[in-house]
């Protein structure tokens, strides 16, 4: 084997069709475009999308959804759970091994009434609080 006599495996290539040569040919004449219409003329170029005219799909159906790129926190409210207002530093980890939370979770946010006393225990940046210091 070497590069001058390398082929293709046997019918994976085809003879290209070669249209609009003649009636003999078999694809004389319109050249396999069909009768008229824009489809048959030269320069026609298909939009992507483009339904002839009618609205497109994409422009029929509704918009839906939005995506934030912004990273909501995950709220616990510590008049609910007591365990994590008992803890003596308050970081992602310890409220963890007390309250059970997703792994993805990096952000938490503490609510409650019962807030204000614990802020100073608050030893995370990515804890936030709503009580004022």
């Amino acid at each position: 084997m070497a590069l001058h006599n390398l082929k293709p495996a046997p019918g994976s290539t085809h003879k290209t069709k070669r249209v609009g040569r003649g009636q003999g040919s078999g694809m004389g004449k319109t050249a396999t475009r069909g009768q008229k219409g824009q489809k048959s003329r030269s320069g026609y170029k298909n939009k992507r999308g483009f339904e002839g005219g009618q609205q497109p799909l994409q422009r029929r159906l509704p918009k839906v959804g939005f995506n934030s790129g912004v990273e909501k926190p995950y709220v616990i409210n510590v008049d609910k759970v007591k365990r994590v207002a008992e803890l003596e530093e308050i970081t992602i980890d310890t409220i963890r091994s007390v309250h059970k939370m997703a792994k993805s979770v990096t952000k938490v946010k503490l609510i409650g009434s019962g807030v204000k006393e614990i802020v100073s225990k608050i030893k995370d940046e990515n804890i936030s609080h709503s009580g004022q210091r």
